[in-house]
């Protein structure tokens, strides 16, 4: 029995389960959600306007008589195409004729992109040229290695045959809504566990590996955000996260998509002078984000801006005291923190309204496995390992294009090791103490990055700090800190530190003033980059 309560379950396409039924797929939990929630207002609203999820429905069919030309069965496509309602239609339409959506990042690179598809051997890329022209993408175009289709084409080549298929196929669809378990008639029958999606690691330390979730790990993931959060179809979810990012994805999109909620789409979450106003325009209840964007936001906010709000939850990166008291402070709002992993669907753990512990990610999630384990030379915390319906099928590397790489640690198979290092209290709570990765070794010491950005936080709270770690002869590595704070000097952290009692190990022996720090278009900041620039500088 899973752990979505037996109202909620109600109001919900049978397929939303933690355990969902063998045939359940994304496609088939739309197809009973557009049946359940038909002539209820809402549905997917974008910058081209509303979508209703039976139009999604004909969109997704639509989409998939396209990808069915294009790519064999179990052959993967890359769709490189904003928050808009048609991404989801193609991301739907995929799986319901058995190709493999492989959700490409516009902004980064055509290296990166490349990269992507060779590990995922995308062979056809789907985009958008309105939109690659008001992108300005051209450039990334011109430089990808698999062959770029035009949706706009596409579309056009569809003859009387094609729609009449899709019409067909619309019949059959919603037929099949009312019984559940009629085989399609059209359509493949549905494997819960055959790939729904391939998304990319962000890369923000390392080289980006792709992500195979099934049908099952992201309908699970729904679930069990719903027995945690108890919400429901009178919601409306705000959406500036990207959705080639899983934060995004299951959360921002399918979870509202799928459940009846309102899906409010926007295109960048950049745009941080106009999402305020257009929160309370849409009347939005629900806000995810990052501890940057809600920063930002928060910048940017006439009064009034974020009264419809009931639910905010941060996630992606750590939330800073700073911006949780000024989000109370300011809107009477208590952010809820989360915790995930592209590998994991994404949501591990969250706070819960009631059950609110500022300085922990919540507790983890119903139907989740989790243990720590000891790291050499880390004292506090361990690394945690979990297992559960919503962890990913495996890697996909491009070191070794197509092999599916299932995951496993010395726990044995099905395990995943989140490479955080955490702490669990006597209540369940999860304490993130740092990235196994984001550590340094100073003085044959292990220090986390973590307390050098704690530092930092405590001396200049109203600014944004990031601390790398690079080579140094004497000390094995030295941390250097990265900060907007430009009056920021070094005895300025060693105050703080003696103030907030972390020992001097951890306090940055650099510091480098920048405008802004480098930032992925998840919203998380980019490690990577700043280890590079780290690297280069020159010994103090």
């Amino acid at each position: 029995m899973d752990s979505v309560s037996k109202t909620t379950r109600r109001l919900l396409p049978n397929a939303i389960r933690l355990d969902p039924p063998a045939d359940a797929t994304l496609f088939a939990a739309l197809r009973q959600a557009a049946a359940l929630y038909r002539g209820k207002p809402g549905g997917v609203e974008d910058s081209t306007g509303q979508t209703s999820r039976e139009e999604l429905l004909k969109r997704s069919l639509g989409a998939a008589r396209i990808v069915s030309r294009l790519a064999a069965p179990g052959e993967v496509v890359g769709i490189l195409l904003p928050n808009v309602a048609g991404t989801l239609a193609a991301l739907t339409g995929c799986g319901a004729v058995g190709r493999v959506p492989a959700l490409l990042n516009y902004g980064a690179g055509a290296e990166t992109i490349n990269e992507a598809c060779r590990a995922a051997q995308v062979r056809t890329v789907i985009t958008s040229r309105a939109f690659v022209d008001k992108a300005g993408l051209g450039p990334v175009i011109e430089r990808i290695e698999a062959d770029v289709r035009f949706i706009e084409d596409l579309r056009e080549a569809l003859g009387v045959v094609d729609r009449l298929w899709i019409a067909a196929a619309l019949f059959l669809s919603k037929l099949s809504s009312t019984r559940p378990g009629m085989p399609g008639l059209m359509l493949p029958r549905g494997d819960c566990q055959a790939p729904a999606v391939i998304l990319f690691t962000s890369g923000s330390e390392g080289s980006p590996k792709g992500v195979v979730l099934s049908h099952r790990a992201l309908l699970a993931n729904i679930a069990q955000i719903l027995a945690a959060l108890e919400v429901g179809s009178e919601h409306a979810v705000f959406n500036a996260l990207p959705v080639f990012h899983s934060f995004g994805l299951t959360a921002g999109a399918l979870l509202p998509l799928l459940t009846g909620m309102r899906c409010i789409l926007y295109v960048s979450p950049l745009h941080y002078r106009q999402i305020p106003g257009l929160i309370r325009a849409s009347g939005a209840t629900i806000l995810f984000g990052t501890n940057t964007f809600l920063r930002h936001y928060a910048d940017h906010a006439a009064p009034g801006d974020f009264d419809s709000l009931r639910l905010v939850v941060a996630g992606a990166e750590r939330l800073t005291d700073e911006i949780r008291q000024r989000w109370q402070r300011d809107f009477g709002i208590d952010i809820l923190e989360g915790y995930g992993c592209t590998e994991t669907a994404p949501v591990l753990a969250v706070n819960v309204p009631g059950a609110n512990h500022p300085g922990t990610v919540g507790r983890l999630l119903p139907g989740i496995t989790g243990q720590t384990r000891a790291v050499e030379g880390i004292q506090q915390g361990g690394s945690l390992q979990v297992r559960g319906p919503n962890v990913m099928s495996g890697y996909l590397r491009p070191s070794a294009p197509g092999v599916l790489e299932p995951p496993a640690t010395a726990l044995g198979e099905g395990w995943y090791d989140t490479g955080d290092i955490v702490e669990i209290d006597a209540d369940g709570f999860v304490r993130i103490c740092g990235r196994a990765k984001r550590f340094a070794k100073v003085a044959g010491e292990m220090v986390s990055l973590a307390q050098s950005e704690d530092i930092a936080r405590h001396a200049r709270p109203e600014h944004l700090h990031a601390a790398a770690a690079v080579a140094d002869a004497q000390r094995g590595e030295r941390i250097v800190l990265f900060t907007t704070a430009t009056d920021l000097q070094r005895h300025d952290l060693v105050e703080a530190a003696h103030q907030v009692g972390i020992r001097e190990l951890a306090i940055p022996r650099q510091v480098v003033a920048l405008e802004a720090l480098p930032v992925l278009g998840t919203g998380k900041t980019d490690h990577q980059t700043l280890a590079r620039m780290a690297a280069a500088l020159p010994e103090s």
